[in-house]
Protein backbone atom coordinates (compact mmCIF):
# COMPACT_ATOMS: atom_id res chain seq x y z
CA UNK A 1 0.00 0.00 0.00
CA UNK A 2 2.80 2.17 1.06
CA UNK A 3 4.35 1.59 -2.38
CA UNK A 4 1.92 1.83 -4.36
CA UNK A 5 1.06 5.41 -3.25
CA UNK A 6 4.65 6.76 -3.30
CA UNK A 7 4.38 5.48 -7.47
CA UNK A 8 0.99 7.70 -7.27
CA UNK A 9 2.98 10.62 -5.78
CA UNK A 10 6.22 10.23 -8.17
CA UNK A 11 3.64 10.06 -11.02
CA UNK A 12 1.71 13.02 -9.92
CA UNK A 13 4.85 15.15 -9.25
CA UNK A 14 6.15 14.39 -12.70
CA UNK A 15 3.02 15.35 -14.79
CA UNK A 16 3.26 18.62 -13.17
CA UNK A 17 6.71 19.12 -13.90
CA UNK A 18 5.86 18.54 -17.41
CA UNK A 19 3.00 20.90 -17.03
CA UNK A 20 0.53 17.50 -17.73
CA UNK A 21 -2.14 16.77 -15.51
CA UNK A 22 -2.16 14.30 -12.83
CA UNK A 23 -3.02 10.95 -14.10
CA UNK A 24 -6.87 9.62 -12.73
CA UNK A 25 -7.25 6.30 -10.81
CA UNK A 26 -10.36 4.72 -11.98
CA UNK A 27 -11.28 1.29 -9.53
CA UNK A 28 -13.96 -0.74 -8.38
CA UNK A 29 -14.37 0.36 -4.89
CA UNK A 30 -15.45 -3.35 -3.69
CA UNK A 31 -11.67 -4.30 -4.92
CA UNK A 32 -10.52 -1.51 -2.40
CA UNK A 33 -7.79 -3.34 0.26
CA UNK A 34 -7.75 -0.69 3.09
CA UNK A 35 -8.25 -1.05 7.17
CA UNK A 36 -11.88 -0.92 6.56
CA UNK A 37 -11.51 -3.94 4.33
CA UNK A 38 -8.75 -6.23 5.54
CA UNK A 39 -11.47 -8.51 7.00
CA UNK A 40 -12.88 -9.17 3.66
CA UNK A 41 -11.16 -12.53 2.71
CA UNK A 42 -12.24 -13.58 -1.04
CA UNK A 43 -10.86 -16.05 -3.51
CA UNK A 44 -11.20 -16.95 -7.24
CA UNK A 45 -10.80 -20.54 -6.70
CA UNK A 46 -14.15 -22.64 -8.06
CA UNK A 47 -17.30 -22.89 -7.21
CA UNK A 48 -17.00 -26.85 -6.92
CA UNK A 49 -13.37 -26.07 -4.73
CA UNK A 50 -15.82 -24.62 -2.21
CA UNK A 51 -18.33 -27.03 -2.31
CA UNK A 52 -15.65 -30.19 -1.90
CA UNK A 53 -14.52 -28.45 1.45
CA UNK A 54 -17.75 -27.08 2.76
CA UNK A 55 -20.81 -29.33 1.08
CA UNK A 56 -21.27 -31.74 3.81
CA UNK A 57 -20.64 -29.62 7.11
CA UNK A 58 -23.14 -26.87 5.58
CA UNK A 59 -26.14 -30.01 4.39
CA UNK A 60 -25.35 -31.21 8.10
CA UNK A 61 -26.03 -28.00 9.71
CA UNK A 62 -29.03 -27.33 7.03
CA UNK A 63 -30.42 -30.70 8.49
CA UNK A 64 -30.25 -29.91 11.73
CA UNK A 65 -31.76 -26.58 11.33
CA UNK A 66 -34.44 -27.79 9.11
CA UNK A 67 -35.20 -30.79 12.06
CA UNK A 68 -34.30 -28.31 15.39
CA UNK A 69 -35.06 -24.91 13.98
CA UNK A 70 -39.02 -23.68 13.69
CA UNK A 71 -38.01 -20.84 10.65
CA UNK A 72 -36.42 -23.75 8.87
CA UNK A 73 -39.09 -26.12 9.48
CA UNK A 74 -41.60 -23.50 8.16
CA UNK A 75 -38.99 -22.68 4.83
CA UNK A 76 -39.28 -26.54 4.15
CA UNK A 77 -42.79 -26.60 4.20
CA UNK A 78 -43.22 -23.99 1.89
CA UNK A 79 -40.72 -25.31 -0.17
CA UNK A 80 -43.24 -28.51 -0.42
CA UNK A 81 -46.61 -26.43 -0.80
CA UNK A 82 -45.51 -24.41 -3.39
CA UNK A 83 -43.72 -26.49 -5.49
CA UNK A 84 -45.88 -29.54 -5.45
CA UNK A 85 -48.82 -28.40 -3.51
CA UNK A 86 -51.79 -30.93 -2.34
CA UNK A 87 -52.80 -32.61 -5.39
CA UNK A 88 -49.13 -32.61 -6.82
CA UNK A 89 -48.13 -31.72 -10.56
CA UNK A 90 -50.83 -33.14 -13.16
CA UNK A 91 -50.20 -34.99 -16.34
CA UNK A 92 -52.30 -33.26 -18.66
CA UNK A 93 -52.11 -35.46 -22.14
CA UNK A 94 -52.41 -33.71 -25.39
CA UNK A 95 -52.62 -36.50 -28.25
CA UNK A 96 -54.47 -35.54 -31.49
CA UNK A 97 -55.39 -37.65 -34.41
CA UNK A 98 -55.04 -34.56 -36.31
CA UNK A 99 -54.28 -31.01 -35.68
CA UNK A 100 -57.57 -29.86 -33.83
CA UNK A 101 -59.07 -33.01 -33.49
CA UNK A 102 -57.53 -34.64 -29.90
CA UNK A 103 -57.29 -38.07 -29.73
CA UNK A 104 -59.50 -38.68 -26.40
CA UNK A 105 -59.52 -42.28 -26.09
CA UNK A 106 -55.35 -41.75 -26.02
CA UNK A 107 -55.38 -39.43 -23.91
CA UNK A 108 -57.60 -40.76 -20.99
CA UNK A 109 -55.73 -44.15 -21.51
CA UNK A 110 -52.77 -42.32 -21.09
CA UNK A 111 -53.29 -40.22 -18.27
CA UNK A 112 -55.53 -43.61 -16.27
CA UNK A 113 -52.59 -45.75 -16.39
CA UNK A 114 -50.58 -43.00 -15.27
CA UNK A 115 -52.31 -42.14 -12.15
CA UNK A 116 -52.52 -45.95 -11.35
CA UNK A 117 -48.39 -46.26 -11.88
CA UNK A 118 -48.47 -43.09 -9.56
CA UNK A 119 -49.79 -44.41 -6.80
CA UNK A 120 -47.21 -47.38 -6.66
CA UNK A 121 -44.47 -45.48 -8.58
CA UNK A 122 -41.88 -45.95 -5.19
CA UNK A 123 -39.23 -49.30 -5.31
CA UNK A 124 -40.02 -49.15 -1.52
CA UNK A 125 -43.87 -48.76 -1.53
CA UNK A 126 -43.85 -46.30 0.64
CA UNK A 127 -44.81 -43.25 -1.67
CA UNK A 128 -47.09 -42.20 -4.08
CA UNK A 129 -45.29 -40.06 -6.83
CA UNK A 130 -46.63 -36.82 -4.94
CA UNK A 131 -45.42 -37.52 -1.83
CA UNK A 132 -41.73 -39.26 -3.80
CA UNK A 133 -41.51 -35.53 -5.31
CA UNK A 134 -42.45 -33.72 -2.12
CA UNK A 135 -39.72 -35.64 -0.26
CA UNK A 136 -37.63 -34.84 -3.28
CA UNK A 137 -38.04 -30.98 -3.38
CA UNK A 138 -38.35 -31.25 0.61
CA UNK A 139 -34.24 -32.29 0.98
CA UNK A 140 -33.55 -28.72 -1.50
CA UNK A 141 -33.58 -26.26 1.34
CA UNK A 142 -30.99 -28.19 3.52
CA UNK A 143 -29.37 -30.70 0.89
CA UNK A 144 -29.24 -28.47 -2.26
CA UNK A 145 -30.36 -31.25 -4.58
CA UNK A 146 -31.46 -34.80 -4.66
CA UNK A 147 -30.92 -38.38 -6.90
CA UNK A 148 -33.01 -40.89 -8.10
CA UNK A 149 -32.55 -44.09 -9.61
CA UNK A 150 -34.95 -45.33 -12.57
CA UNK A 151 -35.34 -49.22 -11.69
CA UNK A 152 -36.32 -50.77 -14.38
CA UNK A 153 -37.61 -54.23 -16.15
CA UNK A 154 -38.70 -56.98 -14.05
CA UNK A 155 -36.74 -55.45 -10.88
CA UNK A 156 -39.34 -52.72 -11.06
CA UNK A 157 -41.64 -54.72 -9.73
CA UNK A 158 -44.80 -53.56 -11.51
CA UNK A 159 -46.98 -54.01 -14.88
CA UNK A 160 -45.14 -50.67 -15.77
CA UNK A 161 -41.46 -51.68 -15.73
CA UNK A 162 -40.78 -48.77 -14.03
CA UNK A 163 -40.02 -47.98 -10.38
CA UNK A 164 -38.20 -44.66 -9.03
CA UNK A 165 -35.79 -45.43 -6.05
CA UNK A 166 -34.80 -42.01 -3.92
CA UNK A 167 -31.18 -42.45 -2.84
CA UNK A 168 -29.87 -40.01 0.19
CA UNK A 169 -27.31 -37.66 -1.01
CA UNK A 170 -25.32 -38.29 1.72
CA UNK A 171 -24.08 -41.82 -0.24
CA UNK A 172 -22.53 -39.70 -2.91
CA UNK A 173 -18.64 -39.51 -1.94
CA UNK A 174 -17.80 -36.12 -2.28
CA UNK A 175 -14.52 -36.89 -1.09
CA UNK A 176 -14.11 -39.09 -4.52
CA UNK A 177 -11.81 -37.01 -6.88
CA UNK A 178 -10.01 -38.44 -9.90
CA UNK A 179 -7.78 -36.26 -12.23
CA UNK A 180 -8.79 -36.34 -16.05
CA UNK A 181 -6.30 -38.05 -18.24
CA UNK A 182 -6.30 -39.32 -21.60
CA UNK A 183 -8.68 -42.00 -21.67
CA UNK A 184 -10.05 -41.64 -18.43
CA UNK A 185 -12.44 -39.25 -17.20
CA UNK A 186 -12.47 -37.05 -14.24
CA UNK A 187 -14.03 -37.40 -11.14
CA UNK A 188 -14.93 -34.24 -9.10
CA UNK A 189 -17.02 -35.07 -5.77
CA UNK A 190 -17.99 -38.18 -6.90
CA UNK A 191 -19.76 -36.66 -10.29
CA UNK A 192 -17.70 -38.49 -13.35
CA UNK A 193 -17.62 -36.64 -16.23
CA UNK A 194 -16.57 -36.56 -19.56
CA UNK A 195 -14.04 -33.95 -21.71
CA UNK A 196 -16.89 -31.51 -22.24
CA UNK A 197 -17.55 -31.76 -18.35
CA UNK A 198 -21.02 -33.48 -19.42
CA UNK A 199 -22.22 -36.12 -15.78
CA UNK A 200 -21.87 -39.81 -17.27
CA UNK A 201 -22.19 -41.41 -13.62
CA UNK A 202 -22.43 -40.99 -9.78
CA UNK A 203 -19.59 -42.83 -7.65
CA UNK A 204 -21.78 -43.23 -4.53
CA UNK A 205 -21.79 -45.62 -1.53
CA UNK A 206 -23.04 -49.18 -1.71
CA UNK A 207 -25.38 -47.95 1.78
CA UNK A 208 -24.94 -44.23 3.48
CA UNK A 209 -21.48 -44.47 5.35
CA UNK A 210 -22.77 -43.81 8.99
CA UNK A 211 -26.05 -46.12 9.30
CA UNK A 212 -24.24 -47.84 12.08
CA UNK A 213 -23.70 -51.76 11.61
CA UNK A 214 -25.92 -51.49 8.09
CA UNK A 215 -23.28 -48.79 7.04
CA UNK A 216 -20.97 -49.31 3.91
CA UNK A 217 -17.94 -46.84 2.59
CA UNK A 218 -17.98 -49.54 -1.04
CA UNK A 219 -18.78 -47.59 -3.70
CA UNK A 220 -20.71 -48.58 -6.90
CA UNK A 221 -20.86 -46.40 -10.27
CA UNK A 222 -24.31 -45.45 -11.09
CA UNK A 223 -24.81 -44.78 -14.63
CA UNK A 224 -26.24 -41.14 -15.36
CA UNK A 225 -29.08 -42.61 -18.26
CA UNK A 226 -30.67 -44.68 -14.96
CA UNK A 227 -29.70 -41.80 -12.76
CA UNK A 228 -31.38 -38.40 -11.74
CA UNK A 229 -29.31 -35.94 -9.83
CA UNK A 230 -30.80 -32.72 -9.98
CA UNK A 231 -30.01 -29.32 -8.24
CA UNK A 232 -30.00 -25.87 -9.49
CA UNK A 233 -26.75 -24.51 -11.61
CA UNK A 234 -25.69 -21.20 -10.13
CA UNK A 235 -22.63 -20.79 -11.62
CA UNK A 236 -20.50 -22.21 -14.80
CA UNK A 237 -19.45 -25.94 -14.33
CA UNK A 238 -20.96 -26.55 -11.20
CA UNK A 239 -20.93 -30.35 -10.28
CA UNK A 240 -23.10 -30.36 -7.18
CA UNK A 241 -26.29 -28.39 -5.86
CA UNK A 242 -25.88 -25.47 -3.06
CA UNK A 243 -28.31 -25.82 -0.08
CA UNK A 244 -30.94 -23.50 -0.54
CA UNK A 245 -31.21 -22.15 3.27
CA UNK A 246 -27.13 -21.51 3.12
CA UNK A 247 -27.32 -17.53 2.82
CA UNK A 248 -29.23 -17.56 5.96
CA UNK A 249 -28.00 -20.44 7.59
CA UNK A 250 -25.38 -18.64 10.65
CA UNK A 251 -27.97 -16.23 10.95
CA UNK A 252 -30.83 -18.47 11.84
CA UNK A 253 -28.08 -20.66 14.21
CA UNK A 254 -27.43 -17.42 16.11
CA UNK A 255 -31.25 -15.84 16.20
CA UNK A 256 -32.03 -19.69 17.64
CA UNK A 257 -29.42 -19.00 20.50
CA UNK A 258 -29.99 -16.01 21.13
CA UNK A 259 -33.91 -16.56 21.35
CA UNK A 260 -33.38 -19.48 23.68
CA UNK A 261 -31.29 -17.96 26.39
CA UNK A 262 -33.57 -14.58 25.97
CA UNK A 263 -36.44 -17.09 26.96
CA UNK A 264 -34.25 -18.70 29.57
CA UNK A 265 -33.55 -15.53 31.16
CA UNK A 266 -37.30 -14.11 30.99
CA UNK A 267 -38.22 -17.42 32.39
CA UNK A 268 -35.31 -17.28 35.31
CA UNK A 269 -36.41 -13.88 36.07
CA UNK A 270 -39.86 -14.32 36.26
CA UNK A 271 -39.19 -17.33 38.93
CA UNK A 272 -36.15 -15.08 41.10
CA UNK A 273 -37.22 -11.71 42.66
CA UNK A 274 -33.40 -11.01 44.16
CA UNK A 275 -31.49 -12.87 46.90
CA UNK A 276 -30.66 -12.27 51.09
CA UNK A 277 -27.71 -11.34 51.55
CA UNK A 278 -25.53 -10.75 55.68
CA UNK A 279 -22.65 -9.53 56.11
CA UNK A 280 -20.69 -12.27 57.32
CA UNK A 281 -22.30 -14.17 54.24
CA UNK A 282 -23.89 -16.91 56.51
CA UNK A 283 -27.37 -17.76 57.66
CA UNK A 284 -29.38 -16.33 55.29
CA UNK A 285 -32.98 -15.52 55.33
CA UNK A 286 -35.14 -18.99 54.77
CA UNK A 287 -31.90 -21.09 56.10
CA UNK A 288 -32.72 -23.50 58.81
CA UNK A 289 -30.79 -22.31 61.65
CA UNK A 290 -30.79 -24.61 64.44
CA UNK A 291 -34.45 -26.42 63.54
CA UNK A 292 -36.51 -22.93 62.71
CA UNK A 293 -36.88 -22.50 59.24
CA UNK A 294 -37.39 -18.66 58.41
CA UNK A 295 -41.31 -18.07 56.88
CA UNK A 296 -41.64 -17.31 53.27
CA UNK A 297 -43.35 -14.50 51.95
CA UNK A 298 -47.32 -14.40 51.77
CA UNK A 299 -49.64 -12.62 49.68
CA UNK A 300 -50.93 -9.60 51.18
CA UNK A 301 -48.30 -9.69 53.97
CA UNK A 302 -44.86 -7.91 54.56
CA UNK A 303 -41.92 -9.44 56.33
CA UNK A 304 -39.12 -8.01 58.65
CA UNK A 305 -35.73 -9.01 57.58
CA UNK A 306 -33.85 -9.74 60.43
CA UNK A 307 -31.34 -7.86 62.14
CA UNK A 308 -27.91 -7.65 59.77
CA UNK A 309 -29.83 -8.62 56.54
CA UNK A 310 -30.38 -7.00 53.76
CA UNK A 311 -32.36 -7.79 50.15
CA UNK A 312 -31.20 -7.45 46.59
CA UNK A 313 -33.24 -7.76 44.03
CA UNK A 314 -32.67 -9.09 40.79
CA UNK A 315 -33.96 -7.86 37.48
CA UNK A 316 -33.57 -9.84 34.15
CA UNK A 317 -33.39 -7.53 30.81
CA UNK A 318 -35.66 -9.80 29.13
CA UNK A 319 -38.41 -9.40 28.55
CA UNK A 320 -37.08 -6.02 26.66
CA UNK A 321 -39.03 -3.88 24.32
CA UNK A 322 -36.32 -3.62 21.84
CA UNK A 323 -36.50 -7.85 21.61
CA UNK A 324 -39.27 -8.17 18.80
CA UNK A 325 -37.87 -5.49 16.52
CA UNK A 326 -34.13 -7.07 16.11
CA UNK A 327 -35.70 -10.39 16.10
CA UNK A 328 -38.12 -9.09 13.16
CA UNK A 329 -34.75 -7.25 11.78
CA UNK A 330 -32.70 -10.80 11.74
CA UNK A 331 -35.83 -12.77 10.25
CA UNK A 332 -36.37 -9.94 7.11
CA UNK A 333 -32.66 -10.46 5.94
CA UNK A 334 -32.99 -14.42 6.10
CA UNK A 335 -36.23 -14.01 4.43
CA UNK A 336 -34.38 -11.78 1.91
CA UNK A 337 -31.68 -14.63 1.24
CA UNK A 338 -34.06 -16.97 0.77
CA UNK A 339 -35.98 -15.01 -1.49
CA UNK A 340 -39.59 -15.52 0.57
CA UNK A 341 -42.14 -13.02 1.60
CA UNK A 342 -41.08 -11.99 5.55
CA UNK A 343 -44.60 -12.21 6.55
CA UNK A 344 -44.68 -15.73 5.07
CA UNK A 345 -41.97 -16.81 6.89
CA UNK A 346 -42.30 -15.02 10.06
CA UNK A 347 -46.19 -15.51 10.59
CA UNK A 348 -46.02 -12.03 10.82
CA UNK A 349 -49.25 -10.45 9.76
CA UNK A 350 -48.99 -7.73 12.34
CA UNK A 351 -49.59 -4.21 10.07
CA UNK A 352 -49.12 -5.53 6.42
CA UNK A 353 -51.67 -3.64 4.52
CA UNK A 354 -53.41 -5.34 1.17
CA UNK A 355 -51.00 -3.68 -0.93
CA UNK A 356 -47.83 -4.68 0.63
CA UNK A 357 -48.78 -8.56 1.16
CA UNK A 358 -49.78 -8.29 -2.71
CA UNK A 359 -46.45 -7.48 -3.61
CA UNK A 360 -44.70 -9.50 -1.19
CA UNK A 361 -46.84 -12.68 -2.45
CA UNK A 362 -46.77 -11.45 -6.39
CA UNK A 363 -42.90 -11.42 -6.30
CA UNK A 364 -42.94 -14.50 -4.02
CA UNK A 365 -44.93 -16.62 -6.61
CA UNK A 366 -43.12 -15.67 -9.63
CA UNK A 367 -40.23 -17.52 -7.54
CA UNK A 368 -42.31 -20.54 -6.88
CA UNK A 369 -43.28 -20.49 -10.75
CA UNK A 370 -39.78 -20.68 -11.87
CA UNK A 371 -38.97 -23.30 -8.84
CA UNK A 372 -42.25 -26.15 -10.62
CA UNK A 373 -40.44 -25.21 -14.68
CA UNK A 374 -37.08 -26.34 -13.01
CA UNK A 375 -38.58 -28.91 -12.09
CA UNK A 376 -40.80 -30.17 -14.01
CA UNK A 377 -38.06 -29.89 -17.07
CA UNK A 378 -35.48 -31.41 -14.60
CA UNK A 379 -37.37 -34.39 -13.41
CA UNK A 380 -40.84 -34.87 -14.41
CA UNK A 381 -39.98 -34.41 -18.24
CA UNK A 382 -37.57 -37.44 -18.01
CA UNK A 383 -39.56 -39.61 -15.64
CA UNK A 384 -42.63 -39.22 -17.63
CA UNK A 385 -40.70 -40.15 -21.26
CA UNK A 386 -38.87 -43.53 -19.42
CA UNK A 387 -42.28 -44.47 -17.89
CA UNK A 388 -44.12 -43.81 -21.23
CA UNK A 389 -41.41 -46.07 -23.39
CA UNK A 390 -41.56 -48.90 -20.75
CA UNK A 391 -45.14 -48.68 -20.73
CA UNK A 392 -45.85 -48.96 -24.50
CA UNK A 393 -43.65 -51.74 -24.84
CA UNK A 394 -44.64 -53.75 -22.36
CA UNK A 395 -48.27 -53.22 -23.16
CA UNK A 396 -49.44 -51.64 -19.68
CA UNK A 397 -51.51 -48.74 -21.68
CA UNK A 398 -55.05 -50.11 -23.30
CA UNK A 399 -57.70 -48.56 -24.45
CA UNK A 400 -61.33 -49.63 -23.33
CA UNK A 401 -61.38 -52.23 -25.41
CA UNK A 402 -58.50 -54.13 -24.15
CA UNK A 403 -56.12 -53.20 -26.89
CA UNK A 404 -52.77 -51.86 -26.32
CA UNK A 405 -51.47 -48.50 -27.86
CA UNK A 406 -48.60 -49.09 -29.73
CA UNK A 407 -45.07 -48.86 -29.08
CA UNK A 408 -44.67 -47.27 -32.76
CA UNK A 409 -46.54 -44.23 -32.21
CA UNK A 410 -45.01 -43.58 -29.07
CA UNK A 411 -44.02 -39.96 -31.11
CA UNK A 412 -47.95 -39.50 -31.11
CA UNK A 413 -48.31 -40.07 -27.73
CA UNK A 414 -45.58 -37.87 -26.20
CA UNK A 415 -47.74 -34.76 -26.76
CA UNK A 416 -48.63 -33.54 -23.18
CA UNK A 417 -48.31 -30.89 -20.68
CA UNK A 418 -47.62 -30.33 -16.95
CA UNK A 419 -50.07 -28.62 -14.51
CA UNK A 420 -48.69 -27.20 -11.44
CA UNK A 421 -50.27 -26.13 -8.79
CA UNK A 422 -51.77 -22.31 -8.65
CA UNK A 423 -52.59 -20.06 -5.99
CA UNK A 424 -56.41 -18.14 -4.89
CA UNK A 425 -55.78 -14.73 -5.89
CA UNK A 426 -55.12 -11.96 -3.10
CA UNK A 427 -58.06 -10.40 -4.22
CA UNK A 428 -60.34 -13.24 -5.47
CA UNK A 429 -63.01 -10.55 -6.56
CA UNK A 430 -61.21 -7.96 -8.34
CA UNK A 431 -58.80 -10.33 -10.26
CA UNK A 432 -61.46 -12.37 -11.46
CA UNK A 433 -63.25 -9.05 -12.75
CA UNK A 434 -59.96 -8.59 -14.46
CA UNK A 435 -59.14 -11.58 -15.89
CA UNK A 436 -62.57 -11.54 -17.28
CA UNK A 437 -62.35 -8.28 -18.71
CA UNK A 438 -59.07 -9.52 -20.23
CA UNK A 439 -61.05 -13.06 -22.08
CA UNK A 440 -63.84 -10.66 -23.30
CA UNK A 441 -61.25 -7.73 -24.90
CA UNK A 442 -59.79 -11.10 -26.36
CA UNK A 443 -56.09 -10.17 -24.70
CA UNK A 444 -56.39 -14.15 -23.05
CA UNK A 445 -58.06 -17.16 -24.20
CA UNK A 446 -60.47 -19.54 -21.27
CA UNK A 447 -57.94 -21.77 -21.78
CA UNK A 448 -55.07 -19.79 -20.20
CA UNK A 449 -57.62 -18.41 -17.35
CA UNK A 450 -58.27 -21.96 -17.06
CA UNK A 451 -54.33 -22.99 -16.64
CA UNK A 452 -53.57 -19.58 -14.53
CA UNK A 453 -56.36 -21.15 -12.13
CA UNK A 454 -54.75 -24.85 -11.91
CA UNK A 455 -57.77 -26.40 -14.48
CA UNK A 456 -57.23 -28.01 -17.50
CA UNK A 457 -60.27 -26.17 -20.14
CA UNK A 458 -60.82 -29.41 -21.83
CA UNK A 459 -61.72 -31.22 -18.48
CA UNK A 460 -63.69 -27.95 -16.93
CA UNK A 461 -65.83 -28.07 -20.28
CA UNK A 462 -66.41 -31.77 -20.16
CA UNK A 463 -68.08 -31.53 -16.56
CA UNK A 464 -69.85 -28.70 -17.14
CA UNK A 465 -71.66 -30.69 -20.07
CA UNK A 466 -72.25 -33.34 -17.71
CA UNK A 467 -73.41 -31.32 -14.53
CA UNK A 468 -75.98 -29.66 -17.59
CA UNK A 469 -76.78 -33.15 -18.48
CA UNK A 470 -77.47 -34.25 -15.08
CA UNK A 471 -79.41 -31.18 -13.97
CA UNK A 472 -81.82 -31.51 -17.17
CA UNK A 473 -82.11 -35.28 -16.49
CA UNK A 474 -83.56 -34.39 -13.39
CA UNK A 475 -85.51 -31.32 -14.35
CA UNK A 476 -83.06 -28.68 -12.30
CA UNK A 477 -82.32 -25.13 -14.04
CA UNK A 478 -79.01 -24.48 -13.62
CA UNK A 479 -79.20 -20.73 -13.88
CA UNK A 480 -75.29 -20.56 -13.20
CA UNK A 481 -75.72 -20.88 -16.93
CA UNK A 482 -78.01 -18.67 -18.21
CA UNK A 483 -77.14 -15.77 -21.05
CA UNK A 484 -76.35 -12.65 -19.75
CA UNK A 485 -79.38 -10.28 -20.18
CA UNK A 486 -78.62 -8.31 -23.24
CA UNK A 487 -76.15 -10.47 -24.84
CA UNK A 488 -76.63 -11.91 -28.28
CA UNK A 489 -77.32 -15.77 -28.31
CA UNK A 490 -75.53 -15.90 -31.72
CA UNK A 491 -73.78 -14.41 -34.48
CA UNK A 492 -76.34 -12.63 -36.45
CA UNK A 493 -76.32 -13.91 -40.56
CA UNK A 494 -74.74 -12.54 -42.78
CA UNK A 495 -76.09 -10.00 -44.63
CA UNK A 496 -77.26 -10.70 -48.54
CA UNK A 497 -75.15 -9.53 -50.80
CA UNK A 498 -77.47 -7.83 -53.42
CA UNK A 499 -78.21 -9.38 -56.79
CA UNK A 500 -77.42 -13.01 -54.99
Amino acid sequence: MQNTSFIQRARSTVARWVGGQAPQVRRLQAARMDRLTSDWLATEQSLNQDLRTDLNRTRARGRDLALNNDYATKFVGMVKNNIIGPGGIRLQMRVEDKPGAPDRLANNAIEDAWAEWSKTCDITGQQSLRDLCETLVGGLPSDGEFMLRLVRGIESGNKYGLALQIIDVDRIDTTYNVAGTPGRNAIIMGVEINAHRRPVAIHVFVAHPNDGSNGSRMRMRLDINDTLHRFRVERAEQLRGIPWMAPGMISLHHLGNFKLSALLAAEHGANHYGFFTTPDGIAPLGADDGGTTTTVSQPGTFDTLASGVSFQPFQSPYPNEVFGPFVKTTLQRIASGWRVAYHSLANDLEGVSYSSIRSGALEERDRWSADQEWFISSTMEPIFQAWLQSSLLMGAITMPNGSALPAAKIAKFSRHEWQPRRWEWVDPKGDMEAKILAVKAGLMSPQDLASAMGYDFEDVLTAIAAAQTQAAALGVKLTAYDPTPGANQSAPPAPTPPGA
